[in-house]
C-alpha cells in the first residue's frame, strides 16, 4: 500500500494557529468530513474515543491519530504540518507539528495495519520529515508525502 493510494492532494493541509489537540482533531474532522462524507461529529468521535486508549504520539513531533468508521468505503488518510507544534501526550513528552490522520472502514482489520504500518516507515525516514518541516506549501508536503521511498531530500 501506497500513501498515494489513501491520500488526496486537498486531504494535506498545512495549519497555522493550532494550539490544542482538541482543536487539531476538529480542523481534522472538517476535512475528512468533506473528503468522505461522514458526519464531522462522527469522525471526531471515532478519534477523540481512540485518543482516549493512550496518545498516538509517536515521538519526535510525530502524531498518527486513527479511529474507525462504519460505511467508510476504504482507509483514508489525512496530513497536516502544524506552524507551531503542540501538546500531545506523546510517549516522549515532544510536541507534535507532524500528524497523519488515518480512517479506516470497521471490520478493515489488515488494511487498517497496513497503513498504519506504511505511515510509521514513512514518518522514520529522517530526511523525509526534515523535509516536511522545511515545507509550508500544501502541493509540496503532497509531493513529499507520496513520493517513492527511499528518497533523499535537499532542506
Amino acid at each position: 500500500m501506497e500513501l498515494a493510494d489513501i491520500l488526496a492532494e486537498r486531504a494535506v493541509l498545512f495549519c497555522t494557529d493550532i494550539t490544542a489537540k482538541r482543536q487539531l482533531f476538529e480542523t481534522l474532522a472538517v476535512r475528512a468530513a468533506a473528503l468522505t462524507g461522514h458526519p464531522q461529529a462522527e469522525i471526531l468521535e471515532a478519534i477523540t474515543s481512540r485518543e482516549a486508549l493512550g496518545s498516538t504520539g509517536l515521538g519526535n513531533g510525530i502524531a498518527i491519530p486513527h479511529g474507525k468508521l462504519g460505511g467508510l468505503g476504504s482507509v483514508t488518510a489525512l496530513f497536516a504540518r502544524l506552524d507551531q507544534p503542540i501538546d500531545f501526550d506523546a510517549v516522549d513528552d515532544q510536541p507534535v507539528d507532524l500528524v497523519v490522520m488515518l480512517l479506516a472502514p470497521t471490520g478493515a482489520g489488515a488494511d487498517h495495519l497496513k497503513a498504519l504500518s506504511r505511515v510509521a516507515r514513512l514518518l522514520r525516514t529522517e530526511s523525509v520529515v526534515d523535509a516536511l518541516r522545511a515545507t509550508a506549501d500544501p502541493v509540496g508536503l503532497y509531493a513529499i508525502l507520496t513520493a517513492p521511498l527511499p528518497v533523499t531530500y535537499a532542506a
